[in-house]
């Protein structure tokens, strides 16, 4: 097993979010145990794709200097190590995105990884020398094309019409719920 840089899958602090809140917000974006099976298979189907993935998503990052800004020195030269380690780190999300049990330790993680959008985490992991944080505004925009990029990936394997749609909307709602969980980490949580 590969070892990826500042990924603590199993070790992260406990999240604020409680597994009710988790249960109330599944709900609220209709995640069910169907959405759950479709990701699998789109586990599945991802696994052998995800460096081409990456590179869809990277090429968009990097086409857009506010994106991109992110993840560059203030003199806006871009991070190449930041960019490597965070690129290994997305790459896993896509794979626990589809795999994981939507559990505490998945919540847990998903408390860091907004932490790590925020003042209170960005840059530490990877001792960057970046932005402070990611706007938050950025975060959700960025639904949309880490969404809209993966139906032709998982439209490559051959599956029927009905499971490719079953997959994207289970991927959809899936980066629906874990943006709203990252939102968590920018702010006190009385208004989350």
């Amino acid at each position: 097993m590969t070892v990826i840089e500042g990924y603590t899958y199993g070790s992260a602090a406990s999240s604020p979010v409680t597994l009710d809140d988790l249960k109330d917000l599944r709900a609220s974006v209709l995640f069910g145990p169907e959405d759950e099976a479709a990701l699998r298979l789109a586990g599945a189907v991802l696994e052998s794709q995800v460096e081409d993935v990456l590179d869809v998503w990277y090429g968009f990052v990097g086409a857009n200097p506010h994106l991109l800004a992110s993840f560059s020195t203030p003199e806006g030269q871009p991070v190449d190590q930041y960019l490597a380690r965070v690129r290994a780190r997305f790459g896993q999300w896509i794979l626990d995105t589809c795999r994981r049990p939507y559990d505490q330790s998945w919540l847990d993680y998903q408390h860091e990884i907004g932490l790590r959008h925020t003042t209170a985490k960005k840059n530490h992991t990877d001792s960057a020398n970046a932005p402070s944080y990611v706007a938050l505004r950025h975060v959700i925009g960025l639904i949309y094309p880490i969404t809209a990029t993966i139906r032709p990936f998982l439209e490559r394997k051959g599956h029927s019409a009905e499971q490719v749609e079953a997959m994207f909307q289970a991927w959809f709602k899936a980066v629906v719920l874990q943006v709203a969980l990252w939102a968590r980490a920018y702010g006190d949580g009385k208004e989350w």
